[in-house]
């Protein structure tokens, strides 16, 4: 079982005035859930884990964008200071691919996978799929489903955030940064509509704002 940080449901978060908010976002956000300096604490040991398990063995780490490319540019960064400055190191390439199934903020319960013609070039090799979140698991089961017709040698999952949720399948990834409550959550990449990737917290999505940035 994944080792994570929980998020209590009744987690009271806090106030955007104690944090560098971007003005444009002020009034679309309840509070910040994750600050910014503990995601990257979290980040840091992850790739500590990763470096442990598959430590050895040539990764190709596969970011799952849009939403995970933070995520997986600084879990990247902190696995290359840990091959810098440890004994036990991994080499690293990277490949990336799209996966889309919200529309505003309810799930389609249909995943597109874009760039999966390029899957077949990860056969015989240990994949890493970086991942920002996993909600109802449905995507990342596709996900891992066209990846076993390729035949890798080794899959391995990290998601950042894990939401708590009764859609869930029940499916959750080999390594988890936080548990966090069913709400809506933006920044650090994680958007609504294509905004709020560019809010370095982790914030919860207000009402209003919902409604502001509908497509």
């Amino acid at each position: 079982m994944a080792s994570y940080l929980q998020i209590a449901d009744d987690e009271k978060g806090h106030d955007l005035d104690l944090f560098c908010v971007p003005r444009h976002y002020e009034n679309d956000l309840d509070k910040v859930i994750i600050p910014h300096g503990l995601i990257m604490d979290r980040t840091e040991r992850l790739a500590r884990d990763i470096i442990r398990d598959m430590g050895g063995h040539h990764i190709v780490a596969l970011c799952v964008l849009k939403g995970g490319y933070k995520f997986f540019a600084d879990l990247l960064d902190y696995i290359k200071s840990l091959n810098q400055n440890s004994d036990k190191s991994v080499p690293l390439t990277v490949d990336f691919i799209r996966v889309k199934s919200y529309c505003n903020d309810k799930s389609t319960n249909k995943v597109k996978v874009i760039g999966g013609d390029e899957l077949s070039n990860l056969s015989g090799k240990n994949v890493l799929i970086v991942e920002d979140i996993v909600e109802t698991g449905r995507t990342m089961e596709t996900l891992l489903s066209l990846l076993s017709e390729c035949n890798p040698k080794m899959v391995k999952v990290v998601s950042l955030l894990v939401k708590r949720t009764p859609r869930s399948s029940g499916y959750r990834p080999d390594y988890i940064g936080f548990e966090v409550p069913d709400a809506f959550l933006v920044g650090y990449a994680l958007d609504y509509n294509e905004y709020f990737r560019d809010l370095s917290h982790i914030c919860i999505l207000n009402d209003q704002a919902k409604e502001k940035y509908k497509v």
